[in-house]
């Protein structure tokens, strides 16, 4: 886990029976969904204005996650989001799915976010303006964030 982290944005995350398996703990391939939905919350609100959906995209180019400690159906869990690289093309976001009563960390996952020029179906330059929403946003400078 990276000490130095700081996670603004956290979403609750809402477990389904079905997302329970055989031995009572959320299956792995569910937290891949959780942290799905918070990336995309996490990018409205950071970017929120700025993007052009129609022009530019963000794809996911590599995730890994750390399992930790199961998640049980009946736990209160958050999906905590933050930028810990901004490169040229790509950023890399830190996720964790966290017991909301204690802050136990459940999991851990990076994710490489690469932004895609949509017409010409390549990866682009990260637009200034968005570089600069993401430092705002996390409260950290553009050398603190750059690989």
């Amino acid at each position: 886990m990276i000490q130095e982290a700081r996670f603004r944005h956290s979403m609750p995350a809402q477990i389904r029976f079905s997302d329970v398996d055989q031995f009572g703990h959320v299956n792995n391939s569910v937290y891949f969904s959780l942290y799905d939905l918070a990336k995309t919350t996490y990018v409205k609100e950071v970017l929120s204005g700025r993007m052009k959906w129609n022009e530019v995209g963000i794809v996911v180019a590599n995730i890994n996650a750390n399992f930790m400690i199961p998640i049980f159906f009946m736990e209160d869990i958050n999906i905590e989001t933050t930028t810990i690289e901004l490169g040229n093309k790509s950023f890399t976001l830190l996720q964790r799915a966290v017991k909301a009563d204690t802050g136990e960390v459940k999991c851990e996952c990076r994710t490489v976010m690469v932004v895609f020029d949509l017409a010409k179906q390549i990866p682009m330059q990260i637009p200034e303006d968005y570089k600069q929403a993401i430092c705002e946003y996390e409260g950290r400078s553009m050398e603190e964030l750059s690989k």
